[in-house]
């Protein structure tokens, strides 16, 4: 799946001109969290998001009135507190790539680029949302767990116990099992009536297989081949 794909290209924008007063009002009546500044070319130029505005709003407890404390907020301009250093992706993007760049630089949001020109915004619920539905994570669906050496051939040959009961394998995910060099944890999600078999099979099949969090997995571990 491409960053493309489900990007938001409804875009909300601010100009670096307008007072912060402007861009907490466009940002509650939106229902959003970023803002994309651009200037009058059109052209992006900063980023502003809600934390950003609150962190500059004055505190509940000031002495100011009304009238003195809306004054003085009409005075900040969005460019002077936005985020100019801007991280983005183009529509090319990989959803796992563009999860992976907001993990390292710490954000929530990224604005698309095509060449020079803004085409949309991606943000981590949107990513999250995708990554999910990459697992098959349902409540129709169960989780089981087995912790399989690194060698090829492990994938098919554990798909294929599950395939001679006509069980449907609606996601399959591995990573590196941490502090254990060579094992990978296999996630596999399955029809939530097939999960009793499919747990059957597997250990008859010497594969040992986890259906909840196991405090020590050690009995749990692949014997090395």
């Amino acid at each position: 799946m491409y960053i493309g794909r489900i990007m938001h290209t409804d875009l909300i924008t601010v100009s670096p001109e307008a007072s912060l007063v402007e861009a907490r009002k466009l940002i509650e009546e939106k229902k959003i969290d970023h803002l994309l500044v651009v200037n009058d070319k059109g052209r992006l130029v900063g980023l502003l998001s809600d934390r950003d505005l609150r962190q500059h709003w004055a505190s509940p407890a000031t002495t100011l009135s009304n009238h003195e404390l809306g004054y003085l907020l009409d005075k900040i301009l969005v460019k002077m507190i936005m985020i100019k250093t801007i991280v983005t992706v183009t529509p090319e993007t990989t959803i796992e790539r563009a999860a992976l760049i907001m993990k390292d630089n710490n954000i929530n949001s990224l604005p698309v680029m095509d060449g020079d020109e803004l085409v949309g915004i991606v943000t981590s619920t949107d990513v999250m949302h995708v990554l999910l539905e990459a697992i098959g994570m349902n409540e129709e669906s169960v989780r089981i767990s087995v912790l399989v050496q690194d060698r090829i051939g492990t994938i098919a040959e554990v798909s294929a116990i599950l395939r001679d009961l006509d069980i449907n394998i609606q996601s399959l995910v591995t990573w590196p099992l941490r502090n254990h060099p060579g094992v990978h944890q296999m996630i596999i999600r399955i029809p939530g009536d097939d999960g009793a078999r499919a747990v059957s099979a597997l250990n008859r099949n010497h594969y040992k297989v986890m259906t909840h969090y196991m405090k020590d997995i050690t009995p749990y571990l692949p014997k090395p081949s």
